[in-house]
C-alpha cells in the first residue's frame, strides 16, 4: 500500500535528479573544479557564486584560493542540485512516515537538527554542528533499525524512506569533507559511493512503489542470488573507479591498452596504492602518490573489470534462459559492452572529459538495471 498517491511520482523524479547529480558531479570532479569553492555550503561566502568583478575582487581579498569563474559555478550548481534532491528525499520520508507511530516526529526532528547544524557550522562552531548532525543521523538510523516499529502496510516505505534520508544527510557531510579536507581520496571515493547508494535506494523504492511493475517468477526460478552477487561486484568496481579518479591514476598507464606503459608487468607499489588514511591537512588536488602506486591502482581497476564482466556475461546467459527476463539479459550485455568500450577509450584517447563523464553515467545505468530488476522480481506462491 502506497503511503500517498504522489509517492511513486516523486520517487521517479528523484531517481532522474539523482542520476543528473551523479553525472554532473563526475563532470565537476573530472574538470578539476572540486575545490573551486573553498568554503561550504556557501561559495566565497555567497549562496550562488561570485560573478561580477567587484564580487570576484572581494572574494580574492578574503580567501586564499583565487576565484576561477569558469569553475566556481560548476561546484556550487552541483551543490544546489544535491540540495534539491535532498528536499525530494525529505518529502518521500514525510509522506511515508506521516501515519506511522512516531514516524513524522522522528523524520522532522532529525531534519530540524541537521538544518540547525548548518548555520552553526558556518559560524565556526564545528564541534556543536557535528554533535547536532550526529544526533539527527542517530535518530533516523535507530528508527530504521528498531524492530516492530513498521508493522503497518506503509512500514516498508517508511523504513526505506527514512534510510534514504539518513544516507543523503551523510552524503552532504561527505560533500563538506571533500572540500574542507582538500579532496582527501577516501572521502572523494566515499562521496561517489554515497551518490550511487542514494541512486540505488531511490531506484529500489520507485520500482516497489510503481503499480504493475512486479515480474512474477515460478518458485523454482532462483535468480536473485546471482543478481545480488552482480550488484556487489559492480559496487566494488565503482569504488575502485572512484579510487582511480581520487588518486589521479586514470592515465597512470599512459595511453597503452591492453599493455601498461608498454609492458605487461610495469613497476607497481600496491602497499602505498591502497593506504586509505594519510592524515588531514594535505592538499590532494593533483594527487600525492608516485607513479608505481598509481599504476597499481589503475591495474587493479582493469583486472577487477574482467571479474565483473565475466559474471555479468554469465548473468546475461542465465537471464536469457528465463522467458520473463530474456530482454533484461540482452540489456545487461549491451550496458556492459558500452561501459567496457568507454573504459578503453578513456585510456587510449587520454581521458577526454566527455568520455570520462559518460563512463560514470554508464556505471550508474548498469546499477539501475541490476537494482530495478531485483526490486521487481517476485516469486509466485
Amino acid at each position: 500500500m502506497l503511503p500517498h498517491r504522489l509517492y511513486n511520482k516523486i520517487a521517479w523524479i528523484a531517481v532522474l535528479l539523482a542520476l543528473i547529480v551523479i553525472v554532473f558531479g563526475a563532470f565537476v570532479r573530472l574538470s578539476n573544479a572540486g575545490l573551486s569553492c573553498p568554503d561550504w555550503p556557501t561559495c566565497y561566502g555567497r549562496a550562488t557564486w561570485p560573478v561580477h568583478e567587484v564580487d570576484v575582487a572581494h572574494a580574492n581579498a578574503n580567501y586564499e584560493r583565487p576565484v576561477e569563474t569558469h569553475k566556481t559555478w560548476r561546484e556550487q550548481f552541483h551543490r544546489h542540485l544535491a540540495a534539491t534532491l535532498g528536499l525530494l528525499v525529505l518529502a518521500l520520508a514525510v509522506l511515508a512516515a506521516r501515519r506511522v507511530p512516531r514516524g513524522l516526529a522522528v523524520v522532522l526532528g532529525a531534519s530540524a537538527l541537521v538544518a540547525i547544524a548548518i548555520p552553526v557550522y558556518m559560524r565556526g562552531e564545528h564541534v556543536w554542528a557535528s554533535v547536532l548532525a550526529a544526533i539527527g543521523e542517530g535518530l533516523l538510523v535507530a528508527y530504521v533499525l528498531r524492530p516492530g516499529s513498521h508493522a503497518s502496510p506503509r512500514g516498508d516505505f517508511t523504513r526505506a524512506s527514512s534510510l534514504l534520508l539518513a544516507v543523503i544527510i551523510f552524503q552532504a557531510l561527505l560533500g563538506m569533507w571533500t572540500v574542507t579536507w582538500l579532496l582527501k581520496p577516501v572521502v572523494v571515493m566515499a562521496h561517489l559511493l554515497g551518490g550511487m547508494t542514494t541512486f540505488s535506494l531511490l531506484v529500489f523504492v520507485a520500482c516497489r512503489a510503481s503499480p504493475n511493475a512486479a515480474i512474477a517468477l515460478a518458485p523454482e526460478v532462483r535468480i536473485k542470488p546471482m543478481l545480488t552477487i552482480g550488484l556487489v561486484l559492480v559496487a566494488i568496481q565503482i569504488a575502485l573507479g572512484g579510487w582511480v579518479s581520487a588518486n589521479y591514476a586514470a592515465l597512470a598507464c599512459g595511453t597503452n591498452f591492453p599493455h601498461c606503459l608498454g609492458s605487461w608487468t610495469p613497476p607497481t607499489d600496491f602497499r602505498e596504492a591502497f593506504v586509505l588514511w594519510r592524515g588531514i591537512g594535505v592538499d590532494y588536488e593533483g594527487g600525492v602518490l608516485d607513479a608505481p602506486a598509481r599504476v597499481a591502482i589503475h591495474l587493479t581497476h582493469r583486472v577487477f573489470a574482467l571479474v565483473v564482466a565475466g559474471h555479468l556475461i554469465a548473468l546475461g546467459f542465465r537471464l536469457r534462459r528465463i522467458p520473463e527476463l530474456a530482454g533484461w539479459g540482452k540489456a545487461i550485455w549491451i550496458l556492459l559492452g558500452v561501459q567496457v568500450l568507454l573504459g578503453i577509450l578513456n585510456v587510449i584517447e587520454g581521458l577526454p572529459l566527455k568520455v570520462a563523464v559518460a563512463h560514470n553515467a554508464g556505471a550508474a545505468i548498469l546499477l539501475f538495471a541490476l537494482v530495478s530488476l531485483l526490486a521487481r522480481i517476485r516469486q509466485r506462491a
